[in-house]
């Protein structure tokens, strides 16, 4: 099992919090201090040197750990009281504080752009369908000798006509859409 060298934080997160009061507490500031001059460093080594209440330092030394800046040591001892005193250092990890949303986020804000893609979409399919059948019915309704006339001439014309049929509106508008929301996405990827 590996260890991450680095501390990512969003600025929403509330780990951001812990580590602004951290950063603005003088004690934490001098603990930080001595630790990063001296490779380690027990509670009552701490105390003793920075003339400091043991339960200040050991508030301190718990925010510390909980935010990841300094760690307890594999390594221990024992007291004459037969207490085992451990043993803190700073941790080798970089903290990265960041402003922006994770990538899921990001992708979430874009859904209902989809959403309405897909329902303006069937809405113009469902509106170019029902068109398609009121003409057909208009055509069938005619008199019989026209009607005769003009299904000869459309068996004639058939080939040419499927060869250059139109692509249906509802594909160019999807496409339209589609293209519209990636263009967006691209302009604003920052912004999200």
């Amino acid at each position: 099992m590996s260890e991450e060298n680095f501390i990512l934080v969003s600025l929403d997160d509330s780990k951001s919090k812990e580590i602004s009061e951290i950063l603005g507490s003088k004690t934490c500031k001098k603990i930080i201090n001595y630790l990063s001059e001296n490779k380690e460093a027990s509670e009552k080594d701490l105390s003793v040197l920075l003339k400091l209440p043991i339960n200040t330092i050991e508030y301190n030394l718990k925010k510390l750990i909980s935010s990841g800046f300094i760690q307890k040591r594999k390594n221990f001892f024992w007291s004459k009281k037969g207490k085992k005193i451990s043993m803190y250092e700073l941790s080798n990890k970089s903290i990265v504080i960041s402003h922006k949303k994770p990538n899921i986020e990001k992708l979430k804000s874009i859904i209902p752009a989809f959403i309405l893609t897909a329902a303006g979409t069937f809405a113009v399919w469902a509106y170019q369908n029902i068109k398609t059948i009121r003409q057909s019915s208009v055509t069938d309704m005619g008199a019989g000798g026209i009607a005769n006339n003009f299904l000869y001439k459309a068996a004639e014309a058939a080939p040419t006509l499927i060869s250059s049929q139109p692509t249906p509106l509802w594909a160019w508008f999807l496409a339209g859409a589609l293209l519209s929301i990636l263009i967006i996405s691209i302009i604003n990827w920052r912004k999200l």
